[in-house]
């Protein structure tokens, strides 16, 4: 959650079994061991877990080619395919079901996931103005996996004690972990050069979608304080004069706005 969030994971080994079972024909064999992946949610730091998921190379994109002859081999193939797609969306539903810590810690009764604030971030990018050399789909890509690693390390937040570097080299394994679940190959590799991209602030897509995670969360803060009756400075505080682009800065100043104009009204 900007630098509000996050949680706890871990480097994963793998090892692979081969399935003592004929094979179809000309189909490469597929492997797949599975160890919980649950995260360990705790008080303190986050600690290293374990996480080994192991899926077959014919993910979607693979590179792998092989040769189909009869509706045999196709089913086969098909069929990996398809089983380490439903395990890798599988692995997101806990984008949808982990809660954004920052939120916890202030006492938010109920608070967004990680995937609200990833959905509201694509929105953004979707209802955006055109901007000159922006690619708006990249956009949209960005914001839909920049918070990806999540599914695994949870929301690690400045209150774990987790150094920058550590953070980083965590998600970066869960990443890993996640591109292997979907089986490699070229959709893979897009949604980690996505996440490269955000992470390094490499482009001025990236610059955009990092914005929008600000905004984003301004803007729930404002809606926390009206629903829940809460003063969430911390969160205004922490991204003033931090935006770096056009857009993001006027959504911020009209976000701040409409915050002031009813503190002063209810001081009245």
């Amino acid at each position: 959650m900007n630098s509000h969030t996050k949680m706890a994971v871990n480097s994963s080994t793998h090892c692979a079994l081969p399935l003592n079972r004929p094979l179809l024909r000309r189909v490469p064999p597929a492997f797949f061991i599975r160890t919980s992946t649950r995260p360990i949610f705790s008080n303190g730091a986050p600690k290293p877990r374990l996480v080994s998921v192991r899926a077959s190379n014919d993910g979607f994109g693979s590179k792998n080619s092989v040769n189909l002859k009869n509706s045999e081999a196709q089913v086969g193939v098909s069929s990996s395919s398809t089983s380490s797609a439903v395990d890798f969306l599988t692995l997101c539903n806990r984008l949808k079901t982990t809660k954004r810590k920052g939120w916890i810690n202030h006492g938010i009764k109920g608070p967004e996931s990680i995937a609200d604030h990833m959905y509201r971030m694509a929105l953004m990018a979707l209802i955006a103005g055109d901007i000159p050399g922006v690619d708006r789909e990249r956009c949209i890509k960005i914001a839909i996996v920049h918070d990806i690693a999540e599914a695994i390390v949870g929301d690690i937040t400045p209150s774990d004690n987790v150094p920058k570097e550590v953070k980083s080299r965590m998600e970066q394994a869960a990443l890993d972990e996640m591109c292997k679940v979907l089986g490699g190959g070229m959709r893979a590799e897009e949604i980690r050069e996505l996440w490269a991209e955000y992470e390094n602030n490499a482009s001025i897509e990236a610059n955009l979608v990092k914005d929008f995670d600000k905004v984003e969360m301004i803007l729930q803060a404002l809606e926390y304080e009206i629903e829940h009756g809460k003063v969430l400075d911390e969160f205004f505080l922490s991204t003033a004069g931090k935006f770096q682009t056009e857009i993001g800065k006027k959504w911020a100043a009209e976000i701040n706005h409409r915050r002031n104009s009813r503190l002063a009204n209810k001081l009245e």
